[in-house]
Parts: structure tokens; sequence; C-alpha cells
């Protein structure tokens, strides 16, 4: 047994290489330890990880099953399950946890344990799993083994966790640094940077439909309310555009105070424009509903009403890294953008949520009406505004 266990942390140290993603590294280990003796029934892996939404993540094994992975949001740590579990136990003290479970129950044991009796689990060990930051995660071990585990069974596991630490380290790392990228930078661009866009001036010519947004009054807002309460305000604000551009197939490149910029990439040929623009009016139509609910909601709170205004456009844009070294945004310029942030200037002086420019309205025009000819800051050339027909009558205030 001690050969292949051996041959199992050569497996881990050289990176576990032939297993492509954590659910797998775990799934061999697992079962590559049940076929050098070791009586497995289930295993827990406990990741901690640096998410704005999410705790951490679990990839839980049992025998003759895959892996399952789940996320855990923060609020799970004011859960009782969380806080009277072993994993718990590990956190605090860095030291391993053992349940002997063949004996009876004592009074006030914890469910969890007590599921596991349930399960036949004869044994249960906790132990920390230590990243080279410090940072303590968790493994845990269970067995229907009668008896339990014997010292050759812990031993053997003992043996693994050191290289098997520094795998799931680096699998974490991997993860937290698209996570990080992916809610910093966009779901798109975080990828190119991960695959290596990094230089300065490293952009690349994208066919995209253009959304740039702007709260109404925000001005007025912003100086009458308490800070906290307008980052709250902001916060709520995007929730009501971030999901519904994403949910569409577009991405959020940038906030910009209360003004926001996402594209809908499209075909190199705009084969497929119809169906991106298509999708972005469900997105803005979509976005425009849950900010209208969140008026109703808190705009007496707020004292005002809350409004958008949203400007459409589609063009070639310069999409890639731009800044000064040490510095750089991964955004997207042109003049296509601009015209889109011209735009939005308009839709507030006609009291519109949703307006559009003469080439996005090609896409829809069963959708669209056309709304007049108006100058714009930059552009020689008058631009012809679309506005939604359902939006046909409507006023709203244009103050921003």
């Amino acid at each position: 047994m001690a050969g292949s266990v051996s041959e199992l942390v050569a497996w881990l140290a050289d990176g576990a290489r032939s297993a492509p993603e954590a659910a797998d590294v775990l799934k061999k280990l697992c079962e590559d330890l049940l076929a050098c003796g070791i009586p497995l029934w289930r295993v827990g892996i406990f990741v901690r990880t640096l998410h704005p939404d999410v705790f951490g993540r679990s990839f839980v094994w049992r025998v003759g099953t895959d892996v399952v992975v789940r996320t855990a949001p923060h609020a799970i740590t004011t859960t009782d399950e969380y806080i009277k579990s072993p994993i718990v136990t590990v956190y605090e003290t860095a030291k391993p946890v053992r349940y002997r479970l063949t004996s009876p129950a004592a009074e006030g044991e914890i469910p969890f344990l007590t599921e596991m009796r349930a399960d036949g689990v004869t044994d249960y060990v906790a132990v920390p799993l230590v990243f080279t930051d410090g940072s303590l995660h968790c493994a845990t071990w269970s067995t229907r083994n009668p008896g339990g585990f014997t010292d050759t069974h812990f031993a053997a596991i003992q043996c693994i966790l050191p290289a098997f630490a520094r795998v799931a380290e680096i699998r974490a790392l991997q993860r937290t640094a698209g996570n990080l990228l992916d809610t910093y930078v966009g779901n798109n661009a975080g990828p190119r940077i991960l695959a290596g866009q990094i230089r300065r001036g490293h952009a690349e010519k994208m066919h995209a439909a253009i959304w740039l947004s702007d709260m109404r009054g925000f001005t007025a807002l912003s100086d009458r309310l308490p800070a906290e309460t307008v980052v709250d305000v902001l916060n709520r604000y995007f929730e009501c555009q971030v999901p519904a551009v994403r949910d569409h197939g577009g991405e959020v490149l940038k906030f910009m105070g209360d003004g926001m910029l996402a594209i809908f990439p499209a075909a190199s040929d705009n084969s497929d424009l119809d169906e991106v623009c298509g999708r972005v009016l469900s997105a803005a139509r979509d976005a425009r509903s849950k900010v209208a609910s969140l008026s109703q909601e808190s705009g007496a709170e707020y004292g005002q009403p809350l409004r958008f205004g949203l400007a459409l456009h589609v063009g070639e844009v310069l999409y890639g890294n731009i800044g000064a070294p040490g510095r750089l945004d991964f955004t997207c310029i042109g003049p296509a953008v601009n015209l889109a942030a011209r735009l939005e200037k308009v839709a507030a002086r006609l009291g519109r949520t949703v307006i559009a420019s003469a080439k996005f309205a090609e896409q829809s025009p069963a959708e669209m009406e056309e709304l007049g000819e108006f100058e714009v800051a930059g552009f020689a050339a008058v631009q012809t505004a679309y506005g939604l027909r359902d939006e046909a009558g409507t006023s709203a205030a244009a103050t921003a």
C-alpha cells in the first residue's frame, strides 16, 4: 500500500495535471486511495474564497458517485448548521478533530454527526488544509469500516495532505483570480487578461451593440442624502441593470459614478446583429421594469423617483488595454461609444428612458419610432434618434 500512496503523493506534487478540474482531482484522489485499501466512504473539501458574494466552495465525494460542487454565500456563517459544524472547530483551533461513531451518541450531539450515524459512518475526521499564506481550509474523511480508520489508514491520509493542500491552493488561486477579474473587469475581459492580453495598447476591433446608461437626478440626490445612503442607492440601482445585461449576453465594462457602460458582442460581419439587438432590447425592458419597481418601493425614502436614461447604438469599438504603465483599464473606446454617450443626453432632453441611434433602430424597426434629428456635440452630422414605441407619450424627469 505504501508504494501506491507514494505514487499518489508524487502525482499531487507534480500538480495533478491529468485532472483538469478541481472536482477531477478529488475524484481521482479518493478512488486511488480506495484502491490502496483506505476504506473511504465520504470525503469533503471546504475552501474559503475571496469573492464578494461567495464565502466558499465545497467538494463532496461519496463512493460510486461523482463529486458534488456547491458554493456557499457569506450568510451561511450565521446559521446553526455552520456554527455547530466540525469544520468551524478546525478553523478556530487549526487542529484535527475526530469523532468515533461506533459508540452511542452523546446527549446534545450535533445534527450533522447524527446524520453520519444514520448513514452508517463509523469514523469521521476533519483536518486543516493549510495554504502557504497561512489561511485555513478543511478536509473531512469518513468511513463505514467496522471500528473506523486504523492507524495505518490515518497515516496514509496524513501522508497525502501536504501535497494535496498545495494542489488545492493552486486551483483555488486560479479560480479566485478568475472570479476577481470577472467581478471587476467583466466576464469576457477577465479570461482575456488571464490568457495574456495584458500589454498596454493591446486591443482589438470588435463589432458590438453599446449600452450606456445614466441615472436621472443623481447629482441632487447625492447632495441631499448621506454618503452611505447614496452608495446603497447606486448598488440597488445597478443591481437592476447588471443581471439584465449579463443574462442577455452582454458584458458590463465599467461604472462611471451613476453611469454604466456595457457591450453586446456581435459577429465580425454583423450577421447576427438582429439577434444581438433583440437581446439588448429585452435586457433594456428588463432593466426598465426593475428600476421602476425599485422607484415604487424606495423612491419616497430617497426623496425622489428613481429614473434612468439608456442610449443604444451599434458599431465598431476598440476593445483592450488602455492606460499608463502600472495602471491599465480593460475597456472599449471609439466614435461609436462617444455617440452613445451623446445620445444619452438626448434621452434626458426628451424625457425618454430608452433611446437608440439610427443604426440600432434599423435592426428592430417594428419596435422603434423616429423622434427627430438632433445636433450632438463632437459630431458634424445631425443624428436621428429613435425611441421605443411603448414609451410614446410618456414623460420622465430629465434633470441630471
